[in-house]
């Protein structure tokens, strides 16, 4: 039976994910902050579902997923799906540090434990949930846009230095839009997707190993005219998520 860990597995896209490969016959390694939210999880399939509490941006991360690793008897696929981000015109000093703090500092430290668990391995799978809010500085959510766009340039380097030593590891960059989950509920954006149909996608394109994924097609054309907008023009624009 293939295994999958998925970090931040207790709520929105990472649940979803996590219903479908369970829904598949795969065992699930599931991680987050909230045991209530995983005990119900793994009382929904107690046969395939193995949990671990799992902060991100505690210095103890990697080795509780180790012990995660270990219970389901090892890994095939990691998935980090915890993040947040919120809305900062204000440019509030402690919304901006808790960001990078969680989208930096612990995305690093999971996604190095997750490669140095592969390394070992010899093969394996890394896929991450960044957003298409990496592609050009957001005013309206400057640290969110910029720990985005961090996520995206550190995926690449690690999948070059995985090539660099001749290492079986794969990298997706799953980049979705708008996402109807917690961590949006404080705030009105626009071309709102449901979880369930974005993790669909995102199955999918693991599975077949994509490489980079910007969900949905509606994204895709925005993202490709935003790239087309030179920076003089981009610093002008009142774009805000509402």
């Amino acid at each position: 039976m293939k295994r999958i860990i998925i970090i931040g597995a207790t709520s929105g896209i990472g649940l979803e994910v996590a219903r479908c490969y369970l829904k598949a016959g795969w065992q699930v390694g599931a991680a987050g902050r909230r045991e209530e939210e995983l005990e119900k999880l793994r009382q929904s399939a107690p046969r395939q579902v193995f949990t671990q509490k799992i902060d991100v941006t505690r210095e103890d991360a990697p080795l509780l997923l180790k012990q995660l690793i270990d219970q389901m008897g090892g890994m095939d696929i990691f998935l980090l799906s915890s993040g947040i981000g919120k809305q900062n015109l204000s440019l509030q000093p402690d919304i901006e540090l808790q960001t990078a703090t969680t989208n930096v500092a612990g995305f690093m430290r999971m996604v190095n434990a997750a490669y140095h668990y592969f390394e070992q391995k010899g093969e394996g799978h890394i896929a991450v949930i960044s957003s298409i809010a990496g592609t050009k500085g957001l005013g309206s959510a400057p640290a969110y846009s910029a720990t985005k766009r961090f996520q995206n340039t550190y995926i690449d380097a690690l999948d070059q230095l995985a090539r660099m030593n001749k290492l079986n590891i794969s990298f997706t960059d799953i980049r979705p839009g708008f996402v109807a989950t917690p961590l949006l509920k404080d705030d009105k954006y626009p071309l709102l997707m449901r979880a369930p149909q974005v993790a669909l996608q995102i199955v999918k394109a693991i599975n077949r190993k994509k490489r980079v994924l910007t969900i949905d097609w509606r994204y895709r054309i925005i993202v490709f005219f935003w790239r087309l907008i030179p920076r003089w023009l981009w610093v002008r624009l009142p774009i805000k998520n509402q």
